[in-house]
């Protein structure tokens, strides 16, 4: 079973995940998205796969959030997408994929249900 984690090592929720998967003997490949940002096409199977527009993905305390105003309803999904892909600290962490399926650390144990 391949297992990915798009990580951020200074994320507690992120190191928390990594760490459980770890333990249940999980060797996930490890993504640190802020320097590897996924591709749109990366980007929307994980949306897919979490059955989440790109706004539900979105970190909206981060202040790059409000500073480019993405909560405008007329933002597109292509635009919204954009924003994460040129400002990955948008997308939220961590998001494990197992077996076809994604999941957000958020808490930590979320992720076991896709293993």
């Amino acid at each position: 079973m391949t297992v990915k984690i798009y990580h951020n090592p200074r994320c507690t929720k992120s190191r928390q995940t990594l760490a459980l998967l770890q333990q249940r003997g999980v060797k996930p490949q490890v993504i640190e998205y802020l320097q590897n940002p996924p591709t749109v096409k990366e980007l929307e199977a994980i949306l897919q796969m979490l059955g989440m527009k790109p706004r539900d993905l979105m970190r909206k305390d981060e202040s790059l959030y409000k500073e480019q105003e993405l909560d405008r309803e007329r933002m597109t999904h292509g635009q919204l997408i954009g924003a994460m892909i040129h400002s990955p600290i948008l997308i939220e962490r961590p998001i494990v994929i197992a077996n076809g399926k994604a999941a957000i650390g958020r808490p930590p144990e979320n992720v076991l249900a896709i293993l």
